[in-house]
């Protein structure tokens, strides 16, 4: 899920919406609002985002340096003007991309991905060997040995969700704060096995093996 702030409701709203459409689950916050969720907010809820999207409000840069302290996710401030003196300011901070609006929510998912990469191929201690399944983060289906995979959208979430989080157990509550929403409580938890059940089922069939290794009670890991 993604965190949105910032002052103006029609923002925060413009952008959840934009999400939603998306199928990504998302909540929109106003900079007090967001600073007292960050200091509640558990290690779970946390885990949970995959970005935040920081509008322009007074208090934006001491709010990057808090989520800072505690997430590793991408923190992209928008940007209302083209100003060089702004974005290198940003970028001092703790800002990991900086976008001029009006920008889509499928370009912010690219750039979202595109850190979590880099930061990913910094902790690596030796290159990645190519492999057969590749996943594209910004709303196209993945593909097996160059040939698309169709998924529908939650399944595809759920794929990307364990591709970033490669080789950590998830468990099924993880799975379902991330692509329904910390606060969603239209759907049951339970809903995830049926969706990750017919994941593997579409991934063994194409691949010939389960690259989703799943235990009872504790989770999944996606072990490529």
């Amino acid at each position: 899920m993604y965190i949105v702030v910032d002052e103006r409701q029609m923002v925060t709203a413009a952008y959840v919406a934009g999400f939603h459409r998306e199928g990504v689950s998302s909540l929109g916050l106003y900079a007090g609002e967001f600073k007292e969720w960050l200091n509640a907010a558990s290690s779970a809820d946390l885990d949970a985002v995959q970005g935040f999207l920081l509008g322009e409000f007074q208090e934006r840069i001491a709010c990057a340096e808090a989520i800072r302290r505690h997430s590793r996710a991408p923190i992209i401030a928008l940007s209302e003007i083209r100003s060089l003196e702004q974005t290198l300011e940003l970028f001092t901070a703790k800002f990991d991309d900086v976008v001029r609006k009006p920008v889509h929510v499928r370009e912010i998912l690219a750039r979202s991905e595109a850190i979590w990469r880099r930061v990913n191929a910094a902790a690596q201690t030796a290159p990645a060997a190519p492999e057969r399944l590749k996943v594209y983060f910004d709303g196209r289906d993945p593909e097996i040995d160059g040939v698309s995979l169709p998924l529908p959208r939650r399944e595809r979430h759920i794929l990307e969700y364990l591709v970033r989080n490669r080789g950590r157990r998830l468990t099924k509550t993880q799975i379902f704060n991330a692509i329904y929403g910390i606060y969603s409580n239209d759907v049951e938890e339970s809903v995830i096995e049926g969706h990750v059940s017919k994941l593997r089922k579409k991934l063994r069939a194409r691949l010939g093996y389960d690259p989703i290794e799943a235990k009872r009670y504790i989770g999944y890991t996606f072990v490529g």
